[in-house]
């Protein structure tokens, strides 16, 4: 069975079947117009009318929407030739040599930053005195990891003490070094030794001007300070440069 549409005259092939004689709504698929299409029963054909074939079109035809009736009866599919499907295109996967680069390119920048890490802890634990001069924040950080620092860039070293008597009386006489360890002239204060006895009681300090001012990076100067009759029960002495007000 074939129908018209009245408002475009596109022609669609129906299953006749599908009509009753009452006829039933059909949409055109092309331009949406709905009309009543009848059955072949109802339809009184013509007999002087010319029969006139139509060849099919090459394009594809569009499918025409049949209108859903009053009756609620199922609707009826108008056939039309379907489009080829189409080939999809093939997605083109990474090569190997691609994924190959990428995890090289990961592994050589993990390996950048553990060397940039292991710089930095080399170069903190080697310079720790510069870094404690410029952070003093960062002693404590060195105090508790028991690295020893000098913020003050200036050290003692070779520190050692003995006893003697001279016209009849006991002489501590102590001696060492005093070490410029920065890179920069630095001013040399005052020294401070104090004596202690067994429980780390302080029973005699004094102070004692070094022999030079100033010393320049990496320079060493030697020192001797004496103490006649030290306090009995010494047992250990301290060493270190005096503080302000000392």
């Amino acid at each position: 069975m074939i129908l018209t549409c009245p408002q475009c005259e596109t022609r669609y092939q129906a299953d006749a079947a599908k009509f009753p004689a009452a006829g039933r709504s059909v949409r055109c698929a092309k331009c949406g117009n709905v009309w009543h299409q009848l059955g072949p029963e109802a339809q009184q054909p013509d007999p002087d009318a010319e029969v006139v074939v139509q060849e099919p079109e090459p394009a594809r035809r569009p499918e025409p929407e049949i209108a859903p009736s009053l009756a609620a009866a199922p609707r009826v599919a108008a056939f039309a030739p379907s489009a080829a499907a189409e080939p999809e295109e093939d997605v083109a996967a990474p090569s190997a040599p691609g994924r190959g680069l990428g995890r090289f390119a990961v592994i050589g920048g993990w390996v950048l930053l553990i060397g940039i890490v292991l710089v930095i802890g080399w170069a903190g634990v080697t310079f720790r005195d510069s870094v404690s001069t410029w952070l003093p924040q960062t002693s404590s950080f060195y105090a508790a990891a028991g690295l020893p620092v000098n913020p003050q860039g200036i050290d003692f070293s070779d520190v050692a003490y003995q006893t003697q008597t001279e016209d009849g009386q006991v002489v501590l006489a102590v001696t060492g070094k005093i070490v410029n360890r920065s890179d920069h002239e630095l001013t040399v204060p005052l020294v401070r030794v104090a004596l202690f006895d067994m429980d780390r009681h302080e029973l005699y300090h004094w102070t004692f001007v070094p022999g030079v001012s100033t010393l320049k990076p990496g320079e060493i100067a030697k020192f001797r300070t004496r103490l006649s009759s030290p306090p009995t029960g010494t047992h250990n002495l301290e060493i270190r440069f005096a503080r302000a007000g000392e």
